[in-house]
């Protein structure tokens, strides 16, 4: 068998543009392939269909040729001859009917089924998979592009590790969703041989079947070629599933590789460089102006060709040149806020490009690259010898000026002392439940009804007012200005999000509280309840408002007092609820718990609670 062209699954993570050339022609490869199939499947059926026709037709013939017998002729006489004839040949034709029936079933199950389920299992999973893998690439672009706009500045390290990880996985995302498509489209070169043979071994076994009684010899000339045949399909059965159990094991020691591969910047403390390369290639962020002063950032595959920098976007055959790099300088610069930016300045002194690296390593190499290029090295006998010379100025072209370092370490003191009380005021955030954990009945009734539009939208709420003043039994008010507020000893504004409420059945400990937060966060997945109304939560030393942020409205307000419990969630530290006591018309008391979730750590809400709760009870002994 002639060789089978295959995509190289090492080449699947760097996903570079020739990669991407290569797979269209699988791609282009297998829309053929599917219509062909189709084409194919449609004759096939009607050789079946014609097949199933011959069956009816020879059954109606051996009943019509019995009804012969039945039929009252006028002149009917004479007719026994005919009559026991046509009784022979009726036996005739339901023997041929057992055989053409018998050749229609094996037509179904060995020459229509196979192409069937060649069609519906080996094209429509390479069809998913390509589906899979363009969703899975624009995630991988989304989440880079994402990450590409992140500032400098150390304020953002969380933001930047989350969004570092969120790259992470789209990237292992698209690895493997790439590795399971390339896979796939390597073995549908062999399984389309198959494909196309497997049939019509099915259907010329069934046609000899069919005429083995009157043609023996033609059945003994056709077995040694249907031999022949299917050894061959044999043979490509074997190697198939050699090299399936190949690409398995190539796919699980590319998967097996650490979390780092998919992680950019993932060793930005420590990043190995190497500064001695004379050619390098890449994707980079490409600055473009698109106007007078608005500019797009395009994310290209960029590599060296000798003294020049070339650019290929994804999906072109070839790459063009983009700047001479001879005699150019190179340097890391500072641009609209971005990380790992340089430019490249041509030999004139007029700005070149400005380009953008996804990590710290790939930034500096690149710089090194370029210098090294840029003095024409790669001309020299031993360039990586001479590159090694040139290290030191390498280095110095690689260290942005900023301030924002020193800006951090005058930040420091302040944000250290408040952690640190902060830390000392925990035990004071969170009361402490009880020893034994109650059961869920006792804390809230089941089936309690849960409220997840409480807190309405600005707009709503304007139009829901306009001509008349609406009362709202949670405090709802349209003045603009909180005179207890100004008197107020405490003051803390918070950004929260409404979850749900629901009423309950005691505010003795907070397990109620955890309880609430679990059934309103499974009601809106099960439920598929996914907006979400933002406020302003403002704590204060007599109330808690809910402040609506466009309008400065307020929503709700709850006296300080009424908040029997409060928590953040153990784990999600963004979940923070809190139990209201409210008197009822008829004398009695009800409960209920509101579920939010902040921006900041739930215990700073939970701390300012307990802070304005302690003003409240100084204020009364006092």
């Amino acid at each position: 068998m002639p060789a089978v062209d295959k995509l190289l699954l090492e080449e699947a993570l760097q996903d570079s543009p020739q990669t991407r050339s290569l797979l269209s022609v699988f791609e282009e490869d297998a829309g053929t392939l599917t219509d062909y199939t189709n084409q194919l499947l449609q004759a096939m059926q009607r050789v079946y269909g014609a097949q199933n026709e011959m069956c009816l037709a020879t059954q109606q013939l051996s009943k019509q040729l019995l009804a012969y017998e039945k039929q009252n002729f006028a002149l009917g006489k004479g007719d026994e001859e005919v009559i026991s004839t046509l009784h022979y040949f009726s036996k005739v034709v339901d023997e041929l009917n057992v055989l053409h029936t018998e050749l229609a079933k094996q037509l179904a199950d060995t020459m229509v089924l196979p192409i069937i389920q060649f069609r519906e299992k080996d094209l429509t999973e390479v069809s998913t998979l390509k589906d899979l893998f363009g969703l899975a690439s624009n995630e991988h672009d989304l989440s880079m592009a994402k990450y590409s706009r992140l500032p400098k500045k150390k304020e953002n390290e969380k933001v930047k590790t989350e969004v570092g990880k969120e790259v992470a996985a789209a990237r292992r995302k698209q690895h493997l969703s790439s590795l399971q498509y390339y896979c796939a489209l390597n073995a549908l070169q062999y399984r389309k041989r198959m494909a196309m043979m497997e049939p019509m071994i099915g259907f010329a076994h069934g046609q000899i079947n069919f005429f083995k009684k009157g043609a023996e010899m033609f059945s003994k000339h056709m077995d040694s070629f249907l031999s022949s045949v299917a050894d061959m399909v044999q043979s490509i059965q074997v190697e198939l599933e050699a090299e399936a159990e190949k690409m398995r094991v190539s796919q699980q020691e590319f998967l097996s590789v650490d979390e780092s591969v998919y992680t950019p910047d993932s060793d930005v403390a420590a990043p190995q460089i190497n500064r001695n390369l004379i050619q390098k290639a890449g994707y980079l962020n490409l600055r473009n102006k698109t106007g007078l002063v608005t500019t797009t950032w395009e994310r290209l595959y960029f590599f060296t060709q000798g003294g020049n920098l070339m650019c290929q976007p994804r999906g072109a055959v070839a790459g063009g040149l983009i700047q001479d790099l001879d005699n150019c300088s190179v340097m890391a610069v500072d641009c609209e806020d971005r990380r790992y930016c340089f430019q490249i300045t041509t030999p004139n002194g007029k700005s070149g490009i400005i380009l953008q690296a996804e990590s710290r390593k790939e930034n500096e190499e690149w710089i090194c690259a370029i210098n090294n290029i840029s003095r024409q090295i790669y001309l020299t006998d031993n360039p990586e010898a001479v590159a090694i010379k040139l290290n030191q100025t390498a280095l110095q072209a690689v260290t942005p000026i900023t301030s924002f370092g020193k800006k951090q370490e005058s930040s420091c003191p302040s944000q250290n002392l408040k952690n640190s009380e902060m830390e000392n005021e925990n035990d004071k955030i969170v009361p402490k439940a009880t020893a034994s954990l109650p059961e869920a009945e006792e804390l809230i009734a089941p089936g309690t009804p849960i409220q997840f539009d409480i807190v309405l939208p600005a707009t709503e709420f304007l139009d829901q007012n306009r001509g008349s003043r609406r009362t709202n039994p949670f405090g709802e008010t349209e003045d603009e200005s909180f005179p207890e507020a100004e008197d107020s000893l405490l003051q803390q504004m918070f950004i929260v999000r409404f979850l749900g409420s629901m009423a309950v059945k005691t505010d003795s400990t907070t397990e109620v509280i955890y309880e609430a937060m679990r059934q309103v966060l499974a009601a809106r997945a099960i439920h598929n309840i996914f907006r979400m109304t933002e406020s302003h939560l403002m704590v204060t030393s007599q109330s808690l408002r809910l402040i609506d942020p466009q309008t400065q409205v307020s929503r709700a307000n709850f006296e300080l007092t009424s908040v029997t419990q409060f928590a953040a969630h153990q784990e999600n530290k963004r979940l923070v609820g809190f139990v209201i006591r409210i008197p009822e018309s008829t004398g009695e008391e009800s409960l209920s718990t509101y579920i939010f979730e902040s921006n900041s750590e739930g215990e700073k809400i939970c701390y300012a609670i307990n802070l304005g709760k302690e003003i409240i009870e100084v204020q009364k002994a006092h």
